[in-house]
Order: structure tokens, then C-alpha cells, then sequence
């Protein structure tokens, strides 16, 4: 069976999720057995090029700081076209914000029946990293039907935090967000600087793919030192015409000028990296001593990624969450499997429209969280906390076209129209309280009859149907057209393994933290 991940990759899946190096299905040692899997962990890793002389675009420096600066750079130029690119769990679907508003909202009347007090009391929930605010609308959304009495959603205050002022816009702009006006605070801030909030201020934390674009270093050990990679950007040689005016390009990236870098042609994919390790300082690395011994765990000169700035939001929020708040939520994708940290052929990032995406070593975390204390930590796989909160199985659209035993293997209009059909198959059991027609983009340049044939699959997807290609299906919605989708060659034995599938070593998970007071 392939993974979704591979399957976004090879058969052309429009905006499939951000972070391509996650096997959800298969089993992690055959990931690398699949050659085009393999080719994906090449494209995932920094590279230099033998075939063109690079044209410096700055120093080398640590990953985690180039990171920094390519984010501000990625989302001051593409903040706005994020869904052209990739999609995340919670951009378009509904279900992880029903899971999550589920869960609180028990929680928070668990609480009240051993403190009756808290009632009446505020309740200041944080989204870090709120994209195009989703995630937030419908999570409102819920609590408010949940909760029949009126006692939980009245006393909410939802702030929605994002670095990016694009983005923060494209929340602001979110018309299902706008019915929740007097519940919703916008916030351009840069968690974890969170200074000016109090300390105990906040009873719930949410993040949704936050930590892989965290400030994140890879380290070694190599005899009895650690080292850590740095890398140095340059442009492909080929593309130096396009700069007459070098030095003043030079000048707009180092200063993330975005006005006068919208101005040129796109760049960001041809960025090429170069790569080397120095024995790293100390004091640069925060929680040292408990990386360090963590890093005696791993094998030696095996890169590990340590999710510094991950590190940091747990303690952020332990300082801001409130001594009986429900805690803190991150959701992402990594491992917590050392086995799958001391494989040397792991993919530790993937490069994705310029973009740095991090593997999240959620060992490290652990950790982490233990070493702040904590009254109750767990990691658990993403899609089970969705089904345990929603009552049934759950799998995403990928996880179905991953499940077929014969992906298409013809011309992009072939795959097209497998994945049309594959969604309009589910459609008939699917029905979104939301309309949000999928964004599918069909190649220009595709022959007119074939273009025809697909404009017409496409127009026939109702738009309270599956929103985009990562959606969450529950087992009755699957199952239950399952004759229609062995019509397209699925097997009914396969789509309910992989429903009843346990998380593979490399997956999305759900990491719970509520530190002790």
C-alpha cells in the first residue's frame, strides 16, 4: 500500500498536506523500500547542485536561524496563496475543530462539578498560529451547539495569534468567524513572546502544525562532541539573468523587504542549500543539559531534529495557563519512536515553496514537558483523538486513495479524474454542515476534451461535499459507499483495515500537556 504522503507526490493530488515525509499507513522500514518514496526524501534534504555555480545569497548560519528567516520571507511573499501549496487538517475540514471543541467542552463540565466556582469564571482560550482561521470558527462553532445550557460558550474568549500579518488578514476576512463577534480577539505576536500576557491568564492552548515551523536545530555527536548543521542559501546559476540589479536583491532578502521583493520573479524554489557542522556553543542551546543527554540516546553522527522552539511554547504556556486550566494541545507531525530518530535515513525536514517544514521530535518533548512538570502528558495519534471525540473511526481522503491496490499510473487528466471520481463516490455519504466547494485546480494546458470531462466531474461535487484532499471520513461515510468505490477498484477489506489501522512510527499525533501549577 502506498503512503498518502507518496501518493500526493506521485499522482499529482492538488494542495495535499504540508509535511510530505509522514508514512500515515505504511510501516516506516518499507517507506524506504518504495523508489519514488525514496526520491521524496531526497527532494526533502538540503542539496547542492554540480551542474551550476551558486550565486551566494548569504552566510552559513545554524538551520533554526535561516528557518526564522525564511518563514518571514515565505509568508510575507505566499502568505496569501497557502492553499495553493498545501493544505492543513484544519484549513478547510471541520472535524478536528468538532473533536477539539468536544473535548473541551467536557472537560471544562468535568471541572465545574468538582469546583462549582469555576462557573462563573472567564474562560481565555489561545490559538497559536491561527492561519486562515478555521480551525477557530468552527470549534466556536460546536461549543455553541454543544452547549445546550449557555453556561461554557457565553464566558469564551477565543485570541487568535498568528506572526504573520497576511495571514492574520486572511483569519480577519474568515466570514464564519464573523458570527462570533464579541468571542474573538486577533493578534499579530510571535509565540512564544507572549510577555503581554499574565501569568495564569489562560485556560486552553491550541496549535495546529505550529511546532514544524518552530525554530528547530539538527544536532549530532561525532566522538565526544555534538555538532550542529549549518547552511548557507544560494540562487541556481541559471537564474542570475533575472537580477540584473544583484546587489539590490541581496539587500530586499537580507531585510525581508517583501514590497521590493514581489517586485522580481519568483525565487524560492530555486534556493539551493549548502551544508556543514560546527561543534556547537552551549549556551546557545536552551534545556542543554536535558538535550544533551538525550542526544547520547541516538547513535553517533545520526542527524536529530530538537524542536527548540517547540521546547519553548511548553514553557510559554506552562508560565500562561492557569493552575486548573485544561491545558495545552499541539498537533503535528513526527515521531516519538527512537528507533525511527536513529535512522539515518530519515527525512528531517521537507522544503516545501521555500518553506522549512520540521520533523517534531516529540521524545524531546516529552521530556521537556516532564522536566517543567506536569499533571498529565500524553502523545497520541492525531486521527484518534478526532475519532474518540467524534465516536466513530476515522480516516482522511488521502488514507482512501492510498488504501487502492492500483494507483493510476497514466497521463495527469487519468489521475484527475480517479480522484474526482473517488471524491464524488464519497460524497454520496458525506455531508459538511459547511459549504466549501474543494479547490481543484486543472492544468491549463490539458486537451479540451479532456478538460471538458473534468470541468464536468468537478461541477457535479456538491459543496456541502468533502472540502479538500485531506479531509477526515468517518467509517460510515467510507463504508458505506464502499460499492461504489470497489467500482473503482477499491476493496472493502482494505478500507476497513485501514480505518482500524494502530499510528505508524511517523505520524500526526496530538500532544496533551497540562503543567503542574
Amino acid at each position: 500500500m502506498a503512503s498518502p504522503s507518496s501518493v500526493c507526490q506521485e499522482i499529482g493530488l492538488p494542495c495535499g498536506p504540508k509535511n510530505l515525509f509522514v508514512s500515515i499507513q505504511t510501516p516506516w522500514q518499507n517507506f524506504h523500500e518504495n523508489e519514488k518514496c525514496k526520491n521524496l526524501l531526497m527532494a526533502a534534504q538540503t542539496t547542492t547542485t554540480d551542474d551550476a555555480l551558486p550565486q551566494l545569497l548569504g552566510d552559513f548560519s545554524p538551520i533554526d536561524i535561516w528557518q526564522a528567516h525564511m518563514n518571514k520571507v515565505f509568508y510575507g511573499l505566499r502568505g496569501d496563496q497557502l492553499r495553493d501549496l498545501y493544505q492543513t487538517f484544519a484549513a478547510a475540514d471541520y472535524r478536528l475543530s468538532f473533536a477539539l471543541a468536544a473535548d473541551y467542552l467536557e472537560r471544562v463540565q468535568r471541572r465545574e462539578k468538582t469546583n462549582p466556582a469555576a462557573s462563573s469564571t472567564p474562560l481565555t482560550i489561545m490559538e497559536w498560529g491561527c492561519g486562515n482561521g478555521n480551525l477557530a470558527a468552527c470549534f466556536l462553532d460546536r461549543v455553541r451547539a454543544l452547549d445546550s445550557a449557555g453556561t461554557v460558550y457565553p464566558r469564551i474568549e477565543y485570541i487568535l495569534i498568528d506572526s504573520s500579518d497576511v495571514v492574520l488578514e486572511s483569519a480577519k476576512a474568515n466570514v464564519d468567524l464573523a458570527k462570533h463577534q464579541g468571542r474573538i480577539k486577533f493578534e499579530q505576536a510571535q509565540a512564544p513572546d507572549l510577555a503581554s500576557y499574565k501569568d495564569g491568564s489562560i485556560d486552553r492552548i491550541i496549535c495546529n502544525e505550529f511546532w514544524n515551523e518552530s525554530p528547530t536545530k539538527l544536532l549530532l555527536r561525532k566522538v565526544g562532541d555534538i555538532m550542529e548543521e549549518h547552511v548557507r542559501p544560494n540562487l541556481q546559476e541559471t537564474r542570475l539573468q533575472d537580477f540584473p540589479d544583484w546587489p539590490g536583491f541581496i539587500k530586499a532578502f537580507e531585510e525581508v523587504d517583501v514590497s521590493a521583493l514581489k517586485a522580481l520573479p519568483p525565487f524560492l524554489e530555486d534556493i539551493v542549500w549548502e551544508r556543514e557542522y560546527h561543534k556547537i556553543e552551549a549556551k546557545d542551546v536552551p534545556f542543554r543539559r536535558l538535550i544533551t543527554d538525550f542526544i547520547k540516546f541516538i547513535d553517533q553522527e545520526v542527524l536529530v531534529p530538537i524542536n527548540v522552539g517547540a521546547a519553548a511554547s511548553l514553557k510559554e504556556a506552562k508560565r500562561l495557563l492557569a493552575g486548573d486550566a485544561i491545558g495545552f494541545s499541539a498537533f503535528d507531525a513526527g515521531t516519538a519512536d527512537l528507533s525511527v530518530l536513529n535512522d539515518p535515513e530519515k527525512p528531517c525536514y521537507n522544503l516545501l515553496g521555500g518553506q522549512f517544514s520540521f520533523m517534531v521530535n516529540f521524545a524531546l518533548l516529552e521530556d521537556v514537558a516532564r522536566l517543567l512538570g506536569s499533571k498529565e502528558l500524553s502523545v497520541e495519534a492525531q486521527k484518534e483523538f478526532v475519532g474518540r471525540n467524534l465516536g466513530t473511526n476515522v480516516m482522511s481522503l488521502m488514507d482512501v486513495l492510498a488504501s487502492h491496490p492500483r494507483l493510476p499510473e497514466g497521463e495527469q487528466w487519468d489521475v484527475d479524474r480517479f480522484i474526482l471520481k473517488t471524491i464524488g463516490a464519497i460524497n454520496c455519504a458525506y455531508q459538511s454542515p459547511y459549504e466549501r466547494k474543494i479547490e481543484f485546480p486543472i492544468p491549463p494546458n490539458m486537451p479540451e476534451s479532456q478538460r471538458e470531462e473534468l470541468d464536468q466531474l468537478l461541477g457535479g461535487l456538491k459543496s456541502t461535499g468533502v472540502p479538500d484532499t485531506i479531509a477526515y471520513l468517518t467509517e460510515e461515510e467510507v463504508l458505506g459507499v464502499s460499492g461504489k468505490l470497489e467500482e473503482l477498484g477499491y476493496e472493502r477489506e482494505t478500507l476497513r483495515a485501514v480505518l482500524q489501522a494502530p499510528p505508524q512510527p511517523v505520524d500526526y499525533f496530538h500532544f496533551f500537556y497540562v503543567p503542574t501549577a
